[in-house]
């Protein structure tokens, strides 16, 4: 086994198909990273959708973003699952504001990617503290090991999701962990887990960093193009655009680039949407 999970870890996230608490900032860092964020929320908010643009297109617009995506910490315990070839396919920063009603309902992450197979793990790092009270995930242990069971569209206007997508059939939440951290901690889940999470009903904004990491075996099958990063080993199969590092914030070139690449997720991700629902959110805005 290569990476930095103990045989253990590794086991009980086969078998669960979920993994925390694992560090991957020191607590210090981790709450200078909120602040970070509200620091670019407060310079480029009158010029771009900042908020919108966090949560979809950060790593090619905020170098810093594009650094931590590669923190050795996270990539070594992703290694462990995935080998020693990784790319990033998407990076979000996941924010409930305080005493918000955004929630995100019961779903699988890779109904709606069009990637190729299950070859894919999410980071989920605490930047703040995750509690029950501000929306903490919630995971359903072993619900990875099945396929991607039938959803249906929403478009809730408090969902979170690009299309309001659940679970069709009920889910026994009976069964469902919290996935409680504190600033720095993060989870590491399977892409076929059931997972949600519920409103922040405190009065302090909740943010939460989140990398997508794929084998560069993975492939798009229902879009033109998609992209991803090589953060570790090599890319022997070229499936992906590989876009250049940001060298700086919102560079006007990078901002043209997210335009295009926004265009060409939307048309993956809705590909079976009623297209009047769209999300602004996926779009940019821009």
């Amino acid at each position: 086994m290569t990476g930095s999970l103990a045989p253990d870890q590794a086991a009980r996230y086969e078998r669960d198909g979920l993994l925390f608490p694992l560090r991957a900032f020191a607590e210090a860092e981790a709450l200078g990273l909120v602040a970070r964020v509200a620091d670019v929320e407060r310079r480029f908010g009158d010029r771009y959708p900042v908020k919108p643009l966090l949560k979809t297109y950060p790593i090619y617009l905020l170098p810093f973003v594009a650094t931590l995506m590669r923190r050795p910490a996270i990539v070594d315990a992703v290694e462990s699952i995935l080998g020693p070839d990784i790319m990033v396919w998407a990076a979000e920063f996941f924010i409930k504001e305080p005493n918000s009603p955004k929630f995100v309902s019961w779903h699988q992450d890779l109904t709606y990617w069009g990637l190729s197979d299950a070859a894919e793990v999410t980071a989920w790092v605490a930047l703040s503290d995750v509690t029950v009270a501000n929306g903490c995930m919630r995971m359903l242990p072993g619900s990875h090991a099945g396929g991607i069971v039938p959803h249906r569209d929403t478009f809730a206007p408090d969902n979170i999701l690009s299309r309001g997508q659940e679970i069709a059939d009920a889910v026994d939440e009976s069964r469902a962990v919290n996935i409680t951290l504190r600033p720095g901690e993060m989870s590491l889940h399977h892409g076929r887990m059931f997972h949600a999470s519920g409103p922040n009903t405190t009065d302090a904004r909740r943010v939460g960093f989140v990398v997508r990491y794929i084998a560069p075996s993975m492939r798009q099958t229902v879009g033109a193009r998609d992209y991803a990063t090589l953060v570790q080993g090599e890319d022997r199969f070229g499936h992906f655009v590989t876009p250049p590092p940001p060298t700086e914030e919102f560079a006007p070139d990078m901002v043209e680039l997210v335009r295009k690449i926004a265009a060409d997720t939307t048309s993956y991700l809705y590909a079976t949407a009623d297209q009047t629902g769209q999300r602004d959110a996926v779009k940019t805005g821009m």
